[in-house]
Protein backbone atom coordinates (compact mmCIF):
# COMPACT_ATOMS: atom_id res chain seq x y z
CA UNK A 1 0.00 0.00 0.00
CA UNK A 2 1.13 3.55 -0.92
CA UNK A 3 0.08 6.59 0.73
CA UNK A 4 0.83 8.90 -2.09
CA UNK A 5 -2.09 11.32 -1.32
CA UNK A 6 -0.22 14.48 -0.67
CA UNK A 7 0.47 17.83 -2.82
CA UNK A 8 3.84 18.16 -1.31
CA UNK A 9 3.99 21.90 -0.87
CA UNK A 10 7.60 22.06 0.10
CA UNK A 11 8.53 20.85 -3.70
CA UNK A 12 6.98 23.84 -5.35
CA UNK A 13 6.56 25.09 -7.62
CA UNK A 14 6.92 21.30 -8.97
CA UNK A 15 4.04 21.02 -6.95
CA UNK A 16 1.61 23.51 -7.90
CA UNK A 17 -0.29 21.25 -10.45
CA UNK A 18 0.66 17.65 -9.60
CA UNK A 19 1.10 15.90 -6.48
CA UNK A 20 4.34 15.12 -5.05
CA UNK A 21 4.04 11.50 -6.47
CA UNK A 22 4.32 12.67 -10.18
CA UNK A 23 6.78 14.85 -9.48
CA UNK A 24 10.44 13.28 -12.04
CA UNK A 25 13.08 12.38 -10.67
CA UNK A 26 16.22 10.65 -13.20
CA UNK A 27 13.14 11.32 -15.70
CA UNK A 28 11.01 8.90 -14.13
CA UNK A 29 7.93 9.65 -11.83
CA UNK A 30 8.66 9.09 -8.18
CA UNK A 31 5.91 6.47 -8.45
CA UNK A 32 6.95 4.74 -10.98
CA UNK A 33 10.13 4.15 -9.07
CA UNK A 34 8.36 2.41 -6.30
CA UNK A 35 6.34 0.37 -8.57
CA UNK A 36 9.50 -0.85 -10.10
CA UNK A 37 10.96 -1.58 -6.65
CA UNK A 38 7.71 -3.37 -5.57
CA UNK A 39 7.78 -5.59 -9.02
CA UNK A 40 11.55 -6.10 -8.96
CA UNK A 41 11.34 -7.71 -4.88
CA UNK A 42 8.01 -9.63 -6.45
CA UNK A 43 4.79 -8.25 -5.00
CA UNK A 44 1.80 -8.67 -7.25
CA UNK A 45 -1.27 -6.23 -5.52
CA UNK A 46 -0.45 -2.68 -4.88
CA UNK A 47 -3.27 -0.12 -3.31
CA UNK A 48 -2.37 3.38 -4.18
CA UNK A 49 -3.58 5.91 -1.61
CA UNK A 50 -4.51 8.98 -4.08
CA UNK A 51 -5.61 12.24 -2.87
CA UNK A 52 -4.49 15.30 -4.48
CA UNK A 53 -4.86 15.34 -8.46
CA UNK A 54 -5.83 11.94 -7.82
CA UNK A 55 -7.26 11.69 -11.60
CA UNK A 56 -3.49 12.45 -12.32
CA UNK A 57 -2.19 9.68 -10.62
CA UNK A 58 -4.79 7.57 -12.03
CA UNK A 59 -4.09 8.39 -15.50
CA UNK A 60 -0.16 8.02 -15.20
CA UNK A 61 -0.36 4.59 -13.71
CA UNK A 62 -2.20 3.47 -16.58
CA UNK A 63 0.75 4.92 -18.27
CA UNK A 64 3.07 3.60 -16.91
CA UNK A 65 2.52 -0.03 -18.35
CA UNK A 66 3.09 -1.76 -14.89
CA UNK A 67 2.49 -5.68 -14.90
CA UNK A 68 1.29 -5.12 -11.03
CA UNK A 69 -2.58 -5.50 -10.23
CA UNK A 70 -3.23 -2.08 -9.34
CA UNK A 71 -5.86 -0.22 -7.04
CA UNK A 72 -6.55 3.19 -6.84
CA UNK A 73 -7.95 4.27 -3.66
CA UNK A 74 -9.27 8.26 -3.56
CA UNK A 75 -9.10 10.01 -0.40
CA UNK A 76 -11.36 12.73 -0.54
CA UNK A 77 -10.27 14.35 2.93
CA UNK A 78 -6.65 14.59 1.94
CA UNK A 79 -6.68 18.51 2.53
CA UNK A 80 -8.03 18.46 5.98
CA UNK A 81 -6.46 15.75 7.66
CA UNK A 82 -2.31 13.71 7.69
CA UNK A 83 -1.67 10.77 6.42
CA UNK A 84 -3.40 9.25 9.34
CA UNK A 85 -6.86 9.96 7.34
CA UNK A 86 -5.20 7.99 3.93
CA UNK A 87 -4.23 5.26 6.31
CA UNK A 88 -8.25 5.08 7.54
CA UNK A 89 -9.99 5.28 4.10
CA UNK A 90 -7.48 2.32 3.43
CA UNK A 91 -8.36 0.16 6.50
CA UNK A 92 -10.06 -2.61 4.89
CA UNK A 93 -7.31 -3.16 2.76
CA UNK A 94 -5.11 -3.58 5.23
CA UNK A 95 -5.03 -7.41 5.69
CA UNK A 96 -2.76 -10.47 7.11
CA UNK A 97 -0.17 -9.35 5.50
CA UNK A 98 0.96 -5.87 4.19
CA UNK A 99 3.56 -3.64 3.38
CA UNK A 100 2.69 0.07 4.25
CA UNK A 101 5.17 2.46 2.44
CA UNK A 102 5.37 6.24 2.35
CA UNK A 103 4.20 7.91 -1.15
CA UNK A 104 7.62 10.13 -1.24
CA UNK A 105 10.22 7.36 0.08
CA UNK A 106 12.32 5.75 -2.55
CA UNK A 107 14.25 2.13 -2.08
CA UNK A 108 16.42 -0.31 -3.64
CA UNK A 109 14.60 -3.38 -4.11
CA UNK A 110 16.31 -5.09 -2.09
CA UNK A 111 15.10 -3.07 1.15
CA UNK A 112 12.04 -4.53 0.16
CA UNK A 113 13.01 -7.92 0.33
CA UNK A 114 15.15 -7.43 3.31
CA UNK A 115 11.71 -6.08 5.24
CA UNK A 116 10.11 -9.54 3.72
CA UNK A 117 12.61 -12.04 4.70
CA UNK A 118 13.35 -10.29 8.35
CA UNK A 119 9.89 -8.74 9.39
CA UNK A 120 8.66 -11.72 12.04
CA UNK A 121 7.18 -9.47 14.24
CA UNK A 122 2.82 -8.41 14.22
CA UNK A 123 4.27 -4.85 13.12
CA UNK A 124 7.55 -4.47 11.99
CA UNK A 125 9.28 -0.82 11.12
CA UNK A 126 12.01 -0.26 8.56
CA UNK A 127 14.94 1.48 9.88
CA UNK A 128 17.78 3.04 9.47
CA UNK A 129 20.86 4.97 10.89
CA UNK A 130 23.12 7.72 10.66
CA UNK A 131 25.31 9.86 12.83
CA UNK A 132 22.92 12.85 13.45
CA UNK A 133 19.32 13.38 12.89
CA UNK A 134 17.59 16.52 12.05
CA UNK A 135 14.00 17.86 13.43
CA UNK A 136 12.57 16.52 9.98
CA UNK A 137 13.83 12.98 10.86
CA UNK A 138 11.19 10.67 12.33
CA UNK A 139 13.18 9.37 14.79
CA UNK A 140 13.28 6.06 16.55
CA UNK A 141 14.37 4.22 19.91
CA UNK A 142 15.16 0.87 19.46
CA UNK A 143 16.24 -1.76 22.21
CA UNK A 144 17.00 -5.56 21.94
CA UNK A 145 15.16 -5.33 18.38
CA UNK A 146 11.94 -3.94 20.18
CA UNK A 147 10.52 -0.52 19.33
CA UNK A 148 10.14 1.64 22.25
CA UNK A 149 9.42 5.12 20.52
CA UNK A 150 8.59 6.97 17.12
CA UNK A 151 8.56 10.15 16.51
CA UNK A 152 10.14 13.20 14.94
CA UNK A 153 10.13 15.49 18.27
CA UNK A 154 12.03 12.29 19.90
CA UNK A 155 15.19 13.63 21.64
CA UNK A 156 16.11 11.24 24.18
CA UNK A 157 17.64 7.62 23.49
CA UNK A 158 17.09 8.12 19.35
CA UNK A 159 19.17 5.24 17.74
CA UNK A 160 17.76 5.42 14.08
CA UNK A 161 14.98 6.19 11.78
CA UNK A 162 11.97 4.93 10.20
CA UNK A 163 11.97 5.24 6.12
CA UNK A 164 7.97 5.27 6.03
CA UNK A 165 8.11 1.45 5.79
CA UNK A 166 5.96 -0.58 7.47
CA UNK A 167 4.70 -4.69 7.66
CA UNK A 168 1.44 -5.83 9.12
CA UNK A 169 1.62 -9.64 9.66
CA UNK A 170 -0.21 -12.07 12.00
CA UNK A 171 -2.92 -9.70 13.26
CA UNK A 172 -0.66 -6.40 13.34
CA UNK A 173 -2.47 -4.94 10.65
CA UNK A 174 -6.04 -5.50 12.68
CA UNK A 175 -4.70 -4.33 15.69
CA UNK A 176 -3.21 -0.96 14.03
CA UNK A 177 -6.48 -0.72 12.88
CA UNK A 178 -8.76 -0.92 15.92
CA UNK A 179 -6.11 1.63 17.19
CA UNK A 180 -6.34 3.77 14.20
CA UNK A 181 -9.96 3.79 14.87
CA UNK A 182 -9.70 4.33 18.86
CA UNK A 183 -7.73 7.59 18.16
CA UNK A 184 -10.00 8.86 15.48
CA UNK A 185 -12.77 9.41 18.24
CA UNK A 186 -10.89 12.38 18.75
CA UNK A 187 -11.03 15.34 16.25
CA UNK A 188 -7.74 16.31 16.99
CA UNK A 189 -6.36 13.40 15.39
CA UNK A 190 -6.82 14.27 11.55
CA UNK A 191 -3.85 16.31 11.95
CA UNK A 192 -1.35 13.72 13.22
CA UNK A 193 0.57 11.25 11.46
CA UNK A 194 -0.37 7.70 11.60
CA UNK A 195 3.05 6.54 12.93
CA UNK A 196 1.80 8.59 16.18
CA UNK A 197 -0.44 5.21 16.42
CA UNK A 198 2.67 2.80 16.00
CA UNK A 199 4.36 5.08 18.29
CA UNK A 200 1.43 4.20 20.72
CA UNK A 201 1.24 0.65 19.84
CA UNK A 202 5.23 0.25 20.12
CA UNK A 203 5.15 1.19 23.96
CA UNK A 204 2.68 -1.63 24.49
CA UNK A 205 4.96 -4.27 22.98
CA UNK A 206 4.67 -6.14 19.73
CA UNK A 207 6.44 -3.93 17.41
CA UNK A 208 9.86 -4.99 15.70
CA UNK A 209 12.45 -3.37 13.65
CA UNK A 210 14.64 -4.45 10.25
CA UNK A 211 17.37 -2.46 10.07
CA UNK A 212 18.08 -1.98 6.09
CA UNK A 213 21.61 -0.36 7.35
CA UNK A 214 23.85 0.40 4.24
CA UNK A 215 21.05 -0.31 1.56
CA UNK A 216 20.27 3.27 -0.35
CA UNK A 217 17.11 4.97 -0.12
CA UNK A 218 16.03 8.34 -0.10
CA UNK A 219 12.82 10.65 0.98
CA UNK A 220 11.70 13.36 -1.01
CA UNK A 221 10.33 16.60 0.66
CA UNK A 222 12.31 19.51 -0.90
CA UNK A 223 14.07 20.40 -3.47
CA UNK A 224 17.54 19.98 -2.96
CA UNK A 225 16.39 16.23 -2.07
CA UNK A 226 15.67 15.61 -5.77
CA UNK A 227 19.32 15.24 -6.96
CA UNK A 228 20.18 13.38 -3.56
CA UNK A 229 17.60 10.97 -4.71
CA UNK A 230 18.48 10.84 -8.28
CA UNK A 231 22.48 9.94 -7.39
CA UNK A 232 20.76 6.88 -4.53
CA UNK A 233 18.96 5.55 -7.75
CA UNK A 234 21.85 5.32 -9.69
CA UNK A 235 22.93 2.90 -7.12
CA UNK A 236 20.12 0.73 -6.72
CA UNK A 237 20.38 -3.03 -8.05
CA UNK A 238 17.80 -4.36 -9.81
CA UNK A 239 17.00 -7.99 -11.09
CA UNK A 240 18.80 -8.72 -14.14
CA UNK A 241 16.38 -8.52 -17.43
CA UNK A 242 14.24 -11.76 -18.38
CA UNK A 243 13.68 -11.94 -14.68
CA UNK A 244 9.96 -12.92 -13.74
CA UNK A 245 8.62 -9.33 -14.02
CA UNK A 246 9.69 -6.77 -16.84
CA UNK A 247 9.11 -4.00 -15.42
CA UNK A 248 12.24 -3.52 -13.07
CA UNK A 249 14.70 -3.80 -16.09
CA UNK A 250 12.46 -0.60 -17.85
CA UNK A 251 13.61 0.67 -14.73
CA UNK A 252 17.04 -0.02 -14.12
Amino acid sequence: MLLSAGQGRRLAPLTNERPKCLVEIASKPLLEWQLAALSAAGIEDVTIVTGFGGQLVETAVKVMGSPLNLTCLYNPFFSVADNIGSCWIARDFIGDDTVLINGDTLFDPRILSRVLSEAHQPISVTVDCKDIYDDDDMKVSVHDGCLRRISKTLSHDVNGESIGMIRFRDGGGERFVHRLRNKLQDPDALRLWYLSVIDELSQEGGVGVVSIAGLPWAEVDFLHDLPVAAERIGIFEWPALGSKSGYQGRAS
